[in-house]
């Protein structure tokens, strides 16, 4: 389709929602709220460029003989605009390195994750099996010693031992 064909297509039509772009009006320096004749004519600014460049890189696609494009058609749409085209290749990049992070995060893990806090809580029943062992030999060892047990504590048995 010709860019002339297009320029009438979605005049008055909003393509994008009227709050976001009254946001990212606001962001840029605007009032809080705008005149709705400024987030329409916007609107339709905003659609004619994206139609714009999206059209630019179909053609190339469809010079190059493909039907699906491919990121080199929006670098050729974009390439008198060294501007847009490092925004838009530093975009790529990101989302390049964000897919490999996935990829090096695997779900995986969550599992070896389970495991070891398992091992960690049956680690930690042993240490506490471990513990009350050591209870039972300081109570023998008491014993040995010829001190009495008692509920009070074991400031009831030290003052026992040191009185033997």
């Amino acid at each position: 389709m010709e860019p002339r064909a297009r320029a009438g297509k979605h005049v008055g039509k909003e393509t994008f929602n009227p709050k976001e772009i009254s946001a990212l009006l606001y962001a840029y320096g605007d009032v809080r709220d705008p005149i709705p004749e400024t987030v329409r004519v916007l609107d339709e600014i905003v659609t004619e460029f994206l139609e714009s460049v999206c059209f630019e890189a179909s053609r190339h696609a469809q010079v190059a003989g493909r039907q699906k494009l491919k990121f080199d058609d929006f670098e050729f749409a974009l390439r008198r605009n060294p501007q847009y085209l490092g925004k838009v290749k530093a975009m790529i990049e990101k989302r390049q390195t964000i897919k490999e992070m996935r990829k090096t995060f695997n779900q995986d893990d969550d599992a070896l994750a389970k495991d070891m806090a398992a091992r960690d809580k049956d680690v930690g029943n042993t240490k506490q099996e471990d513990d009350d062992l050591v209870g039972l030999d300081d109570d023998l060892d008491l014993k040995e010693l010829g001190a009495e047990t008692s509920s009070r504590g074991s400031g009831a048995k030290k003052r026992k031992l040191g009185a033997k």
